[in-house]
């Protein structure tokens, strides 16, 4: 009976160290690519949005920094625009009134012409009128030369205009990418300056694992291909995934400490990622196997 009762616990031992079998071909850990969202201003923040786990689609403005600084110089800057405005304004006005008299001053110069024909008036009178109106035609064109100065202040503040509306722009912080928090480097009524990261976010619906695999196994790995993705189910137990090669590094590299291959004589592996969907059971950093 205790021959028999060996036997079985034997057989058993050695069910499980088949089953415990290390089949799969790579290993390694579920990244992402974050990417972190800094501040284009400088000031205090005055709004902001995002916690962590936080999912926000892109577009949406996580942040806000404080503008007041920039809407008075917008402010003045119109204010300038308004005044360069009234100043073209009142020398059209001049020009006008310029027109109106040689206007009136050609009328009489008619006159007097068909008097002068009529013997009833002098060439000093036609003369006269003839110089008062040369005079006038130049003082509209030296008035109307005043145009190009107004019109180069004009350029001159609409060009600080833009660059205000640009510095406003930046003010307010966008969301680039459809993705989760993963963390946040300041909080509401901090001072942010430009450059300064503020929170960092990733896609987390599709992460990639990274392994290594040795040169000879290289030949049988493709872009593209489908793939068995190997998890922790729970501490006895895997489970399988489905995963697409998305990229092969062209240049081998020494093994990762962090890797330990099937091959342990091999000294230079290939990375290659592997593109998982997740469904809620991957998380950045996790360990991952790969059957090729």
């Amino acid at each position: 009976m205790e021959k028999k009762f060996l036997v079985l616990i034997l057989i058993a031992f050695a069910w499980g160290c088949s089953q415990n079998t290390d089949s799969s071909d790579a290993y390694g850990n579920f990244e992402s690519e974050p990417v972190i969202v800094s501040s284009e201003a400088t000031g205090k923040v005055v709004s902001f949005i995002p916690e962590q786990g936080m999912n926000l689609e892109p577009g949406v403005v996580t942040a806000i920094i404080d503008t007041t600084q920039t809407v008075l110089k917008k402010q003045q800057l119109q204010a300038q625009k308004a005044a360069v405005g009234a100043k073209r304004s009142s020398i059209q006005s001049q020009v006008a009134v310029f027109q109106e008299q040689i206007k009136n001053l050609k009328v009489n110069e008619n006159r007097i012409r068909q008097m002068l024909n009529d013997k009833a008036a002098t060439q000093k009178q036609l003369d006269d009128l003839t110089g008062q109106i040369s005079v006038i035609e130049k003082q509209i064109e030296g008035t109307k030369t005043q145009f190009t100065s107004i019109n180069k202040e004009i350029d001159v503040l609409n060009a600080q205009e833009a660059e205000v509306e640009e510095q406003l722009r930046r003010c307010y912080v966008t969301n680039p990418i459809n993705g989760t928090v993963l963390e946040k480097y300041v909080e509401q009524d901090e001072f942010a300056t430009t450059g300064k990261p503020l929170y960092k976010i990733a896609n987390i619906n599709e992460l990639t694992l990274k392994v290594y695999v040795s040169g000879a196994m290289l030949p049988s790995v493709k872009i593209g291909q489908q793939v068995t993705v190997v998890i922790d189910k729970d501490k006895t137990e895997n489970q399988d995934l489905t995963g697409t090669v998305t990229w092969i590094s062209q240049e081998a590299e020494f093994t990762p400490k962090i890797i330990q291959t099937k091959e342990e004589r091999v000294k230079l592996v290939y990375a290659v990622k592997v593109n998982v969907k997740n469904d809620g059971r991957l998380k950045i950093g996790m360990p991952g196997e790969v059957k090729f």
